[in-house]
C-alpha cells in the first residue's frame, strides 16, 4: 500500500531582505529571513503573523537547511508552524546563491527546484485538531515576493 496525498491548505508569505549572519565553513552562509505577512486559504483560512522567521543554512552546493517557525490567524484559531526542510537548486544558477540579488530565483523553472518541508503545527482550538492526528508534508515555491506553500496531508 501507497500513501496517498490529500490537500489541506496554502500559505502564501511575503518576507524581508535576508540578512546574512556569517559564512559557514564549506562557502556558504547562514541567514534569517523575517516573515512580513502572508494569506491562508482552503481547509483553513486566514492570515499569516508577522514576525515569524526563516532560518536558513544555505550550502556551496546549492542545498539549503531552512527552519522556519510562523504563526497563522485563522478563522478556526491560531496555529504555530515550524517548518524544517530542504531546497536544492539546479547546479547551473548555485554561483547566484551568494549575490545580494536573489530575483534570478525568479528565473528558475519552479519544478526544477526542490523545496520540501515537514511542518509541525501547535494548535489552540479543538476545531484545529486535526492539524496534530496526521503527519504531513510542504511542497514548497519561490515567488517574487517571498513563498508559495502547499501542505498534505498523508493518508
Amino acid at each position: 500500500m501507497h500513501p496517498e496525498l490529500k490537500h489541506s491548505f496554502s500559505v502564501e508569505i511575503r518576507v524581508d531582505k535576508p540578512t546574512v549572519i556569517n559564512a559557514t565553513a564549506d562557502g556558504g552562509k547562514r541567514q534569517l529571513i523575517a516573515i512580513l505577512e502572508g494569506k491562508v486559504t482552503g481547509r483553513i483560512t486566514g492570515s499569516v503573523l508577522p514576525g515569524g522567521i526563516d532560518s536558513q543554512i544555505v550550502h556551496s552546493d546549492g542545498t539549503c537547511h531552512l527552519s522556519a517557525r510562523y504563526g497563522l490567524q485563522t478563522s478556526q484559531g491560531c496555529v504555530y508552524i515550524e517548518n524544517n526542510g530542504i531546497r536544492r537548486i539546479p547546479e547551473a544558477w548555485r554561483n547566484k546563491l551568494f549575490e545580494e540579488d536573489m530575483s534570478f530565483f525568479n528565473q528558475i523553472p519552479p519544478e526544477e527546484i526542490y523545496f520540501k518541508a515537514v511542518p509541525k503545527f501547535e494548535v489552540y482550538s479543538e476545531t484545529l485538531r486535526w492539524m496534530t492526528e496526521s503527519i504531513f508534508v510542504c511542497i514548497g515555491q519561490r515567488t517574487a515576493e517571498g513563498v508559495s506553500l502547499n501542505f498534505y496531508e498523508i493518508l
